[in-house]
Order: C-alpha cells, then sequence, then structure tokens
C-alpha cells in the first residue's frame, strides 16, 4: 500500500537498511510500518540476560509477505511498489509459498505470533492467494491460536466479497489507507478515493473483521494546525481502536523529493508548525484513550500492533515477496535479509531456486545494541537495559544517560530506559547520543 513513509519500517523499502554506531540517525530516519499479547515483556523471559541465540524470543517470531503491486504509484511513496498489469496470480501465489516453504525449512519449530501483508497494495491480492499464504504458515510452523494477521488495504480496491474472503482465509486485522479525511489533500496526495469512498470502506472494514486500524497523514501542504485538529477528531470519532499518525516525510527519489529539489513543492509545515501539529496529535489521541504507544501508533489499551511490536522489541521475522527484509536468528547468529527488489527478479529466481534471497549478512554485537537502540526507543515503554548489555556486552553509557535524564529527554525505572514526551521531537538526536558511545 502507498502510505507515509513509516520510520522503522524495514520489511520492503527501496534500499539496503546498514547499521553502525555512526549511521544511527540515518537507520533512524530509514523506514517497519502497522494486540493481543502487547503487554510490556517484563516476566522471568524478559528479565533475565537473554543468551545471543534466544534473545529473539522477547519480541516475537513474525511473517511479513510483501505484495508488491499498486493500481498507482503515490508522489511520497518511496517503498517498493509498482504499477503492473497482467499479473499471473497463480505465478504470484506459488512463489510466494515456495518461499515461505524455503524460510520455514531453516526455522522449524517456532511458533508464529503475527503475519502482515504489506506492499504495494495487498488488497489487490486474490482471497485464494491469501488464504494459501496463510494455510502454508500454519503447516510448515506452529499458529499461535492468538496470532495477530494483519492486511493492508486500501479504500478503492475494497470489496465485500473480497472482504468476506480474506476473513474465511484467517485475516483477523485490516489496516485502512485512508492517508486524508479530505478530498482535495487525497488528490494531491495522489489518492484514487474520496472520503465517502475511505469512509464506506472502514464501515465494511469494521463489520468484516474483529480489529481494524487506519492509517493517517499530517503535516501536509497547507494544512494549518486548526485543520489537523478538527481531522483528527473526526477520525477518533470512526471508534477505531488503533490510528498511525505519520507527519509527511519527503523521500529522495519519490515524486514528492524530485519537486521539492526542484523547489517547486510548497506549502509544507515549518518547523514550529509540524511541531505544533506533532503535540497536537499526543494530546489530542492521548486524551480519547488512544495514547502513543510508538512515536507514529497509537492504541487502546491491548489493541496496539503486535507485528510492529515483533520489530520494535527486536523478535525475528521472516520476511518474503519481493524487497522483503528479515531478521533471523540461527545457531547463535542473528541474520539480516533482504530479497530482490525487481518483481520479476525476484519471481524468477524464487521459482528456478526458492528464494528470492538477495542478501544475507550477520549483524555483530554492535549493530545489534544499535538496532535495539533505534528500534526499541521508539516505543514508549523503552528498552530493558539489561538485556541491552547482553547483546552488546557493555552497559550504555552513563554519563550520555545521565546528560540525557537532567535535560529532560529520558528518564529511567528499575532496569527500563524510555525518551520522555519532551524527548520524543528529538528522537533522532538522543538516538544519535547513545549510539556514538557503543563500542
Amino acid at each position: 500500500m502507498s502510505r507515509a513513509p513509516a520510520p522503522a519500517d524495514a520489511p520492503a523499502r527501496r534500499g539496503r537498511f546498514r547499521l553502525g554506531p555512526r549511521g544511527a540517525k540515518a537507520a533512524a530516519n530509514a523506514g517497519a510500518r502497522s494486540g493481543d499479547g502487547a503487554a510490556r515483556p517484563d516476566g522471568p523471559a524478559a528479565a533475565a540476560l537473554h543468551p545471543a541465540a534466544e534473545d529473539w524470543r522477547a519480541g516475537g517470531f513474525g511473517v511479513y509477505v510483501h505484495w508488491p503491486f499498486c493500481a498507482a504509484k503515490c508522489p511520497y511513496c518511496d517503498f517498493n511498489s509498482h504499477v503492473r498489469a497482467g499479473i499471473d496470480q497463480d505465478r504470484w501465489r506459488d512463489a510466494l509459498v515456495r518461499e515461505l516453504e524455503a524460510a520455514a525449512a531453516e526455522t522449524p519449530g517456532r511458533t508464529v505470533t503475527s503475519v502482515f501483508f504489506g506492499g504495494g497494495t495487498p488488497s489487490l491480492m486474490p482471497p485464494a492467494t491469501v488464504a494459501a499464504v496463510i494455510d502454508t504458515i500454519a503447516a510448515r510452523w506452529s499458529l499461535d491460536p492468538a496470532a495477530e494477521i494483519t492486511l493492508e488495504a486500501n479504500p478503492t480496491s475494497v470489496e465485500a466479497e473480497r472482504f468476506r474472503g480474506y476473513r474465511a482465509a484467517g485475516v483477523n486485522r485490516v489496516s485502512m489507507g485512508l492517508q486524508a479525511l479530505n478530498d482535495r489533500d487525497l488528490r494531491t496526495l495522489g489518492r484514487l478515493h474520496s472520503v465517502a469512498e475511505a469512509l464506506s470502506a472502514f464501515d465494511l472494514a469494521r463489520a468484516t473483521f474483529p480489529r481494524v486500524s487506519f492509517d493517517l497523514i499530517y503535516a501536509r501542504q497547507g494544512q494549518s494546525l486548526a485543520d489537523w485538529q478538527a481531522e483528527l477528531a473526526q477520525a477518533i470519532g470512526l471508534a477505531a481502536d488503533h490510528l498511525s499518525l505519520y507527519q509527511l516525510t519527503i523521500e529522495d527519489g519519490t515524486r514528492f523529493g524530485d519537486l521539492a529539489a526542484r523547489g517547486r513543492l510548497r506549502g509544507l509545515p515549518d518547523q514550529e508548525l509540524a511541531a505544533d501539529l506533532y503535540f497536537a496529535t499526543q494530546e489530542i489521541c492521548a486524551a480519547a484513550g488512544l495514547p502513543a504507544y510508538e512515536t507514529s501508533n497509537h492504541a487502546a489499551p491491548g489493541a496496539e500492533g503486535r507485528h510492529n511490536l515483533t520489530y520494535w522489541r527486536a523478535g525475528d521475522y521472516v520476511g518474503v515477496g519481493p524487497g522483503a527484509h528479515g531478521r533471523l536468528t540461527l545457531d547463535g547468529t542473528r541474520w539480516a535479509t533482504e530479497t530482490l527488489l525487481s518483481p520479476e527478479a525476484w519471481l524468477a529466481a524464487v521459482e528456478t531456486g526458492g528464494t528470492g534471497l538477495s542478501a544475507r549478512e550477520p549483524v555483530g554485537s554492535t549493530d545489534r545494541a544499535v538496532e535495539m537502540l533505534l528500534m526499541g526507543l521508539r516505543l514508549t515503554e523503552g528498552i530493558d537495559t539489561r538485556r541491552f548489555q547482553a547483546l552488546a556486552g557493555q552497559p550504555l553509557d552513563p554519563a550520555t544517560v545521565r546528560t540525557l535524564a537532567a535535560d529532560g529527554f529520558v528518564e529511567t525505572e528499575d532496569h527500563w530506559l524510555r525518551v520522555t514526551p519532551k524527548g520524543r521531537p528529538v528522537l533522532n538526536a538522543i538516538l544519535e547520543s547513545l549510539c556514538l558511545t557503543i563500542s
């Protein structure tokens, strides 16, 4: 689904996600998108110092499935999405199943806690393909009875029969790409639906699935604080229990990025207005019972996105489909994986060799610690500092933590470190300060 870039949304961006202490700021700006069991892992499994071989269990085990096709490419989107005609649905179904089988052979005996169909526009997938994927996951691994199975949907590809097919296949959560509740801004964002179509699709989703989330983009061109406050109030009135609210990000290589480089993208908010929009978002959502549990994600207690938490809590996840990223712990080593970006190249590789894998690199203890900071400090709950020390082989630098705490940017409680509301707007600077101290 073409949507606002979500920092930390690594599963299907268009480039390599390389990490290192001095790459912290860039990596924090790189994009995972996107329930049950969302309470902070604060029991014996999380309280113990995790051996590297078993550390992933604190975050769970997810499967990300990338469907790369869209009806149109949005001007802000830098995800691996493509417009194609004449897609051979049978070949694509069989290829996704085959790559899943290869991944399962490497990770036998695991229990899948979440599945996420992302894109692209997964609601363009035939329900039979979604069913084949879920059936393969259940057959090759063990699928947790309480597993969250999310599918992203665009309002223009919503049909009652198709939604019923997804539900019958096992999808129990839909994430709707509404993006704006203003027809003018929807056109500016390159969206193909109207507000009326979006609201109709949302009502249909709510009647079909146990859980529904939707995305909105703010800090749009010409958007005032009052405009956003009214729009957000309308969104909350729809009674979703999860909202993903992203500030519009101008990315290189996108149509908006090209316009900005030529000085032709006008009306974007200045830094002061962007900050006001952010703080208004936090206040309005919290007052409505939808506090932020992550930088861009808000939920009623217990309705947090379980799959997203797998990324942010440094769990393991398989990535299948073109341009999908994964993190897998095998024999004590954590691996970063990536598949071929081109849909055609990926399909040919899977049909020839069973996988579209293009890269597999070990994630060393330093990069693993950096990843934990980049991901974990986006969460309101923060990170377990004992787990960090076990992974990094060193504690967080006490002097840096004291300085950040004295400035009111972070706080510590027991063995947890979290970023304060004051620190949220300067999270990248906080991450850079902490990551630069990792040796």
